[in-house]
């Protein structure tokens, strides 16, 4: 018996194509679930065939379990401390194995054994397979629709399969059986059963990976494609930037007539691709991505990592685009948040925050309101600027003298120590659980403390708009707080 094994293993070896060894590894395994069978519970079976001979032995296995950690199946499972006594010196993770009978082959049902391991050969051709597709390094997908697999594409190529979700897909596009289909390599799963390489149709790098085909001056490092965004399908943006002067970053992806921007367009289903400028200058790479709208002026928060870009009235649609489209593209394709308004709103907005300041300045500097003015019109906005901006610098504005300047510091110091100490005390007020709660900042317990907002029920008694009236937040950033606050109620079965 044990020399017909060996002769069943050469030539399934030879047969299939694979290691002796993964066919060896096949038939112990048939052998552990056959022998599993003759026992009562979740046991654990090791079976090791002998290479040379063909000889094989079994073993009934236990692992070893921290003392803390219980038993969770103790017909596999065997705590550390009565491990010790069978075995000392046996650490967690490590195996106790205790020899049982062997279940000669024959007894094993002929189909089951075989059906254990073709699978196991399958397995190990797939992974073969799979590891020869990888090691060529290929970052797009190229293949044939090969079947519908609820509701997402299975692509053949060669013998390994990907999956495209629907979610993944350009909307619109009807793809069938025996298409062609490129697409962008996402993730290799190997535990997937069939299909372990996830595609995507509709990520910005299925782009930027396009164009890096179509344009050899980006593999050749002339260019560089900084950021993309899309909407797939519709329209996308890519920012691009040369390292060698003679080079025309734009002029080059688009290429002679069109050529090397139509054949990605072409490849994305019509998707319309603008070809934007990179800059350092965030102002300026913000304009070239609100392409083709004109901008009038623009306005940088860096603390708010946002602009305020103002156009005229006949730009206005075309810098949002159908459906908010363009601005949000040319977010998404900066890293900034882009508020688009006309004159008027900005101006108004400008009105607003000058009167916010000039309320701040007049009541804690305690100051007319021409002084507070001309601080505002100077740029001065917070009482830490007020206090901490060179002191050369404020010596500059004509209408103070040495003596008003150190007065107005003073006074904006002094301002500050006292919000500091109201901050404290509110703080100190606050309970504990408000105080752990994840999200909340001491900025945030001195507002909600001066709304009379002291506890965690408190603020999950909230409403969102309540919350952003006091914070400032945004509503999303209010509703993740308030439901962060209720967790306890619901973990506590309370309505």
């Amino acid at each position: 018996m044990n020399r017909e094994l060996l002769m069943l293993v050469e030539a399934i070896s030879r047969e299939k194509n694979v290691e002796r060894d993964v066919v060896f590894g096949a038939v112990e395994s048939a052998l552990a679930q056959a022998t599993k069978k003759l026992y009562q519970g979740e046991v654990d079976i090791r079976v090791a065939i002998d290479r040379d001979s063909g000889e094989y032995d079994t073993f009934r296995r236990w692992v070893v379990v921290p003392d803390d950690a219980g038993l969770q199946n103790p017909d596999a499972e065997e705590m550390l401390m009565d491990a010790e006594e069978r075995v000392p010196g046996i650490q967690v993770g490590e195996f106790i194995e205790e020899q049982v009978e062997s279940l000669p082959i024959g007894r094993i049902g002929a189909m089951a054994a075989k059906q254990v391991i073709l699978q196991k050969i399958r397995d190990a051709e797939r992974e073969m397979l799979l590891n020869e597709f990888l090691a060529r390094g290929e970052k797009i997908f190229t293949g044939t629709v090969k079947r519908m697999d609820k509701g997402d594409i299975i692509v053949e190529s060669g013998r390994v399969e990907g999956r495209l979700r629907r979610s993944e897909m350009i909307p619109k596009e009807n793809l069938r059986n025996g298409d062609r289909v490129r697409a962008m390599i996402m993730e290799v799963d190997a535990t997937l059963r069939g299909a372990p390489i996830i595609l995507s149709r509709s990520a910005p790098e299925f782009m930027v990976e396009l164009f890096r085909n179509e344009v050899p001056e980006i593999e050749q490092g002339l260019l560089e494609i900084k950021s993309c965004a899309r909407d797939a399908g519709s329209r996308a943006k890519i920012a691009v930037l040369s390292h060698d002067k003679r080079v025309d970053p734009i002029g080059t992806c688009v290429g002679v007539r069109g050529t090397r921007v139509n054949a990605v367009t072409n490849e994305l289903a019509g998707e319309r691709v603008d070809i934007v400028l990179w800059s350092e200058d965030p102002a300026q790479f913000v304009i070239g991505a609100l392409a083709p709208a004109n901008v009038s002026s623009i306005v940088v928060d860096e603390e708010k990592h946002a602009m305020d870009v103002v156009v005229d009235e006949e730009n206005l649609a075309i810098a949002i685009g159908r459906g908010g489209q363009n601005v949000r593209l040319a977010s998404e394709l900066t890293g900034w948040k882009i508020n688009i308004m006309d004159a008027a709103e900005s101006a108004q907005k400008q009105a607003d925050e000058s009167a916010v300041a000039r309320e701040l300045f007049m009541k804690n500097l305690d100051v007319d309101e021409e002084i507070a003015n001309i601080l505002i019109d100077e740029g001065f906005e917070t009482l830490e600027e007020v206090a901490y901006v060179p002191l050369q610098e404020m010596l500059e504005i004509e209408a103070f003298d040495e003596e008003t300047v150190n007065e107005l510091r003073s006074r904006a110091k002094d301002a500050l120590l006292t919000q500091e100490i109201a901050r404290e005390e509110n703080v100190s007020k606050a309970s504990q659980d408000l105080l752990a709660l994840e999200g909340i900042t001491p900025e945030l317990v001195d507002k909600l403390a001066q709304a009379g907002v002291h506890t965690r029920d408190d603020l999950a008694d909230l409403a969102i708009d309540e919350l952003t009236d006091i914070t400032g937040q945004t509503a999303d950033e209010a509703k993740a707080l308030i439901m962060k606050a209720r967790e306890h109620w619901f973990a506590d079965g309370q309505e």
